[in-house]
């Protein structure tokens, strides 16, 4: 059931408009319901830093920003005193906004290409929603009674709903093929399985050329090379970094007959979850042939003493085996090789470097081992 709200979330950020012109945009608000002077900014977030593209303050329930983008892309409004933020697709264009601080999900944008293809996309979005919203109330209501029969009805509703919406999302991309809010959800499925690597191609091979130069487009391109590169088969990029001490390591100085490189953090509560299996596994193949090689991500940001806290995860949890990181968060460049967007993750390349498999856990990692040493 909070796959759909998750979906709704994502559709309430594709805001939509595309159309440039050398006048930049101005973006012009009126909020029902909003402390004079608040402050209002427009900002996005570029590898995990806030950027923001204007500012400015309500002056008697009105404002205004304006600037110049290359294309249009996503951003999001931040207002003091306003708990969501609300996100909106920036163009060079005039832009005209209704914002209810109270019921945010009913303010309307007008103006810009691509405001049509928002209004459709985001009516289906929104009528998905609140069957959705009912779904969960009934089956809240049929695990209280204890109602098998029920449950199994509502569940299958559900999947209808989501066979439903996956219809939907796919005909729309390929309907619109000229529309940068088709590239901007299909960027925000790069990451997740809903599509395979072959389907992502056969959806930006149809995109117009227009639409491949936006930076969604170029990001699913990017997407696209670097996965490819990555497919099991492939050679893994080699890479180097600096150990514990201040050393440098590179993959090709400890490679075995299996080798797992172990993206992971001290922070990472699945990962430092997950590291008793991994010992497990090292500890009884260790002397077969296999070696390990732990990346970590830490350094958000937010964490005080990211060296310290990495060295003490490494003592506490047994990872007795090499380690490298940068210490900068997602943005080590070992981490951007990998394509990595979130851990824990792992790849398993065999003694002649190529991947053999990726992103096991539990006993399928110890499985996988198994059958490649014994």
């Amino acid at each position: 059931m909070k796959r759909i709200l998750f979906i709704l979330s994502i559709s309430l950020f594709i805001i939509s408009c595309k159309q440039e012109s050398n006048t930049g945009f101005l973006i012009q608000g009126n909020i029902d319901n909003a402390q004079n002077n608040s402050l209002v900014k427009l900002i996005r977030t570029e590898n995990r830093q806030e950027i923001i593209l204007d500012s400015t303050r309500i002056n008697g329930n009105t404002f205004q920003l304006k600037g110049n983008v290359d294309g249009a892309d996503i951003y999001f409004l931040a207002i003091d005193g306003v708990q969501e933020n609300i996100p909106i697709i920036v163009e060079n264009e005039t832009i005209d906004l209704t914002i209810y601080a109270d019921s945010i999900f009913a303010s309307t944008i007008k103006g810009g290409k691509e405001n049509a293809y928002f209004n459709e996309y985001q009516s289906f979005m929104r009528s998905l929603s609140n069957r959705n919203n009912k779904l969960s109330a009934d089956f809240q209501a049929a695990q209280q009674q204890q109602d098998t029969e029920k449950i199994a009805e509502l569940r299958t509703t559900y999947d209808s709903l989501m066979r439903e919406n996956d219809a939907y999302e796919l005909g729309f991309l390929s309907e619109n093929t000229n529309s940068t809010l088709a590239a901007l959800i299909l960027e925000g499925n790069l990451n997740g399985k809903k599509y395979s690597l072959n389907k992502i191609k056969d959806i930006y091979a149809d995109f117009s050329d227009s639409v491949k130069e936006t930076r969604a487009g170029k990001t699913i391109s990017d997407y696209i090379t670097t996965n490819q590169k990555l497919a099991i088969g492939s050679p893994a990029p080699e890479f180097s970094g600096p150990t514990p001490n201040g050393e440098i390591i590179a993959l090709k100085d400890i490679k075995g007959k299996v080798t797992i490189i172990d993206f992971w953090a001290a922070w990472c509560g699945p990962c430092r979850r997950e590291n008793p299996n991994v010992v497990k596994v090292y500890e009884k193949y260790h002397d077969k042939g296999l070696e390990i090689i732990g990346v970590s991500l830490d350094g958000n940001p937010k964490q005080k003493g990211a060296k310290d806290a990495w060295l003490n995860a490494i003592e506490k949890d047994n990872l007795t085996w090499y380690h490298v990181s940068n210490l900068q968060y997602f943005n080590d460049p070992i981490a951007k090789q990998f394509n990595i967007s979130s851990i824990p993750a792992t790849f398993i390349i065999d003694e002649e470097g190529l991947i053999v498999a990726k992103n096991l856990r539990g006993q399928a990692l110890e499985d996988k081992i198994k059958e490649l040493l014994n």
